[in-house]
């Protein structure tokens, strides 16, 4: 059986439709205030990478400077070892004419020991006779 649809029936559809899309305005406002927390969340976490971004530039900057002072140490060690070398060179080359010296000086004190030693035993052979 068909219900005829009175005007007080139509107005309390019109009542029943507008109650149903105020509840669906209200969750939109909802889901708006949610989504306007979301978008003050991603600033704030915007804002926290671009402070992120300032102190991954300022460490960068200190290891550039890190590596440009172990660059540089690195440049004076092998210059001030490239000096010892030279140094430690030269002093071998002292030692070796030191040591050519003192060959030559024993030598010289061989050849003295052993004329003295021919000459005493000469002087006492001569005595004898």
């Amino acid at each position: 059986m068909r219900e005829a649809w009175t005007d007080d029936r139509l107005d309390d559809l019109v009542r029943h439709v507008d109650h149903g899309f105020e509840h669906v305005d209200r969750r939109f406002e909802q889901v708006d205030r949610r989504f306007e927390q979301v978008d003050q969340r991603f600033e704030q976490v915007d804002q926290r990478f671009e402070q992120v971004d300032r102190r991954f530039d300022q460490v960068d900057q200190r290891f550039e400077r890190v590596e440009t002072d172990i660059r540089d140490l690195r440049g004076e060690m092998n210059s001030r070892f490239n000096s010892v070398d030279i140094r430690f060179n030269i002093l071998e080359t002292r030692f070796d004419g030191l040591q050519q010296r003192l060959d030559g000086l024993q030598r010289t004190l061989i050849a003295v020991g052993g004329s003295l030693t021919v000459a005493v035993l000469a002087s006492a052979v001569a005595s004898h006779l």
